[in-house]
């Protein structure tokens, strides 16, 4: 479902290059549940964004789903995104003037998905547990309730990969959990692979593999504690590269 060759990426910083990622070789199997984690720095953030289509490697392919994304345009990237990828940040992103099933409907309204566009906005929020709250503004919300409003807005168009980025970083470690118990309820129920980046190495744990990184190259690939879906290979035993 996701497979990376040879990325890269560097950043230029007073005038001279700096590398962030660095010879990055990943292949995720659909259905997959994959945490990425490492310290502050280490790229975790910018690999999301290279494996999600948000920004193009300076070397290297993406592709998803069989399709090479780093050859797409930015508008034929927008597009295959909103077909089949789903994106949750840390900080949420809902708009204020929306009510959460109106911020969960725009996904669905940019696609022109409008018949029958309401019942499923507002079913998607019953299965995060937010049905009484559908009208509620997002400053009326509570931090796990705004992110699960921003769950439920990601699986809106039913996308093959959802890609996190430390989506339980903003909230204590109960509500965190909560979340992530739906997401992965939402990976086996939907069959939906998921890539989730984080700091906590217990939710990591969670994972059906755990993907290290350090100084921008993948410096552990193991399996997590949970049991992997069939047909999906476990992660290969620790390795450093040298």
């Amino acid at each position: 479902m996701i497979r990376a060759e040879g990325l890269e990426k560097s950043y230029t910083s007073g005038g001279r290059p700096l590398p962030v990622l660095r010879s990055i070789d990943l292949e995720i199997p659909a259905e997959a549940f994959v945490a990425i984690v490492g310290p502050s720095g280490s790229g975790k953030t910018t690999l999301l964004g290279l494996l999600a289509g948000l920004d193009q490697p300076t070397e290297g392919r993406v592709y998803l789903d069989g399709v090479d994304i780093s050859a797409l345009t930015e508008d034929g990237r927008a597009d295959f995104r909103s077909r089949n990828v789903g994106f949750v940040f840390q900080t949420f992103h809902l708009l204020p003037t929306l009510t959460a099933v109106e911020n969960v409907l725009v996904p669905l309204e940019l696609r022109g998905n409008v018949s029958g566009a309401g019942e499923r906005a507002a079913a998607l929020l019953d299965r995060v547990g937010l049905a009484a709250r559908l009208d509620h503004y997002p400053a009326q919300l509570s931090g796990g309730e705004q992110q699960r409003v921003a769950l439920a807005r990601a699986f809106a168009n039913e996308p093959k990969i959802l890609f996190a980025d430390e989506p339980t970083g903003n909230l204590d470690q109960e509500t965190g959990g909560g979340i992530v118990e739906i997401m992965e309820e939402l990976n086996r129920d939907s069959r939906t692979t998921l890539v989730l980046v984080t700091h906590d190495l217990a939710l990591a744990e969670r994972a059906h593999r755990v993907v290290g990184l350090s100084r921008g190259t993948i410096a552990s690939d193991r399996p997590g504690t949970h049991k992997e879906p069939a047909g999906v290979p476990a992660g290969a035993p620790d390795r450093v590269p040298g």
